[in-house]
C-alpha cells in the first residue's frame, strides 16, 4: 500500500506541477512587467528554499495564520510549489529552443496565435522539454518520502511502521531502495520510449 501511495501522489503532484508550470511559463512569456517580475520573486524564494522547509511552513506556520491543511493535500501543495518552477524553466528553455525561422515559416504559412502553438511550438518543445520533466518527475518520486515527516502514509512511512515490527532497518531499508529503482528505472526507459516518438522530426 505504501508503494501505491508513493505513485499516487507522484502521478498528481506531477500533474498538478506541470499545469502550475505551464501557467508560470506563460506568465513569464505574455504578461505584463508586474506579472514577470513576481514570477521571477516566486521562483527565487521557491527554488531557495529546501523543499523540507517548505513543507514545515506549509504544513506547520499557515494553519498560525488560519489556514489548516489535512497531511496530504499539504504535501501536494509542498511539491507542486516546488517543482512547478523548475519544470517552468524547463518548458521556457524548450520553446526558446525552437528556431525561429520555423515560427517565422508558420507565420508565413498563415498560423497565428493557438493554431501556431498547436502545429509548430507544442510538437517541438514536448520532445525538447522530456528529458528535464523526466529528471524532475523522478526528482519529486524520491521527494515523497519527505512526506512522511509529516504523517503521509506512503512507502517510506510504511517502512519506518515495519521497522518499528521487525526491528529489521537494513533488510526493509534494501527492499524500499530496490523497489524505488525498479519503479524509476521503468519510467526513466518509458519516457526515452515517448521521447523518442515525440523527436521523429529531427530524422525526417
Amino acid at each position: 500500500m505504501g508503494l501505491l501511495a508513493t505513485l499516487v501522489l507522484t502521478v498528481a503532484a506531477t500533474a498538478t506541477s506541470f499545469f502550475a508550470a505551464i501557467l508560470l511559463a506563460l506568465a513569464t512569456q505574455l504578461g505584463n512587467k508586474w506579472l514577470r517580475n513576481a514570477v521571477a520573486v516566486y521562483t527565487q524564494v521557491v527554488l531557495g528554499t529546501p523543499v523540507l522547509v517548505l513543507m514545515y511552513i506549509i504544513y506547520f506556520v499557515l494553519p498560525k495564520f488560519g489556514l489548516q491543511l489535512d497531511e496530504i493535500t499539504a504535501g501536494l501543495l509542498t511539491l507542486t510549489m516546488y517543482y512547478s518552477p523548475y519544470m517552468a524553466e524547463a518548458i521556457r528553455g524548450a520553446v526558446a529552443a525552437i528556431p525561429a525561422g520555423q515560427i517565422d515559416a508558420g507565420r508565413t504559412a498563415g498560423l497565428y496565435g493557438v493554431r501556431l502553438l498547436r502545429r509548430i511550438v507544442a510538437p517541438q518543445a514536448m520532445g525538447l522539454a522530456i528529458p528535464p520533466i523526466t529528471g524532475l518527475t523522478i526528482g519529486l518520486a524520491k521527494d515523497t518520502a519527505v512526506l512522511s515527516v509529516i504523517s503521509v502514509h506512503e512507502l517510506a512511512y510504511a517502512t519506518k511502521q515495519v521497522v518499528s515490527i521487525t526491528y529489521a532497518p537494513f533488510e526493509a531499508w534494501c527492499v524500499v531502495a530496490l523497489a524505488y529503482w525498479l519503479v524509476l528505472s521503468g519510467f526513466e526507459l518509458a519516457m526515452r520510449r515517448v521521447e523518442g516518438s515525440a523527436t521523429r522530426y529531427r530524422t525526417t
